[in-house]
């Protein structure tokens, strides 16, 4: 299935906030592999909200970001219900991209440390130093054995052919092994922090 991003947003952003949310509560294992933004399920009401503006200028679609920004938060209640996992794969350069203000940046990565505090939540970093185990070019999210979601700019590809899924799930656990995790990940993280703290005191 093909979701373009403009016909399904006419009537503004939440009915795409919302529409995921079925998928979301069937769901009991998720795998999220993000190259370059911090996953919507993560993000801050601050580092959303500059995402949701920027795709509601950009797709040119009815002005409801506070609604929009409510839905997507009310989404993350997932995280902490039922007996879901969620292994995530972020390339460095996802928490290197400064979305917003550094202030909103800090505190999007201060999030994320919370977040990997989770037992749910198993996150790990690909350094952009470390040598490739496998490429990609797209963004993707597993969900169980059933669909992958690969967005682009304008549209959403909903994949559920077997065969394809199962080649996802061999491209995902190559991405896993390239990451790191635990104090590695922390460390990835707490660095990004400390760089934007330089900036800042660095008039930057």
């Amino acid at each position: 299935m093909y979701v373009e991003w403009r016909r399904h947003t006419r009537a503004g952003m939440k009915r795409l906030m919302l529409t995921p949310v079925p998928l979301y509560e069937r769901t009991t294992l998720f795998r999220i592999y993000e190259h370059s933004a911090i996953p919507g399920l993560f993000q801050t009401a601050e580092y959303s909200s500059v995402v949701l503006r920027y795709f509601i200028d950009f797709l040119d679609v009815p002005n409801d970001l506070d609604a929009a920004l409510q839905a997507r938060m009310e989404r993350q209640n997932i995280i902490y219900s039922g007996n879901r996992r969620f292994g995530v794969v972020l390339e460095e350069n996802a928490i290197r991209v400064q979305v917003g203000s550094p202030e909103i940046m800090a505190g999007q990565l201060d999030r994320l440390l919370a977040i990997m505090s989770l037992p749910r939540v198993n996150l790990g970093i690909i350094p952009q130093a470390a040598p490739r185990r496998t490429f990609t070019q797209v963004p993707f999210w597993i969900y169980d054995e059933t669909m992958v979601g690969v967005e682009t700019p304008t549209a959403k590809l909903e994949i559920v052919q077997p065969n394809e899924i199962r080649l996802y799930v061999e491209m995902f656990e190559h991405l896993r092994q390239s990451a790191v995790y635990g104090g590695q990940a922390r460390a990835l993280i707490t660095r990004a922090i400390d760089n934007l703290t330089d900036d800042r005191s660095n008039g930057g």
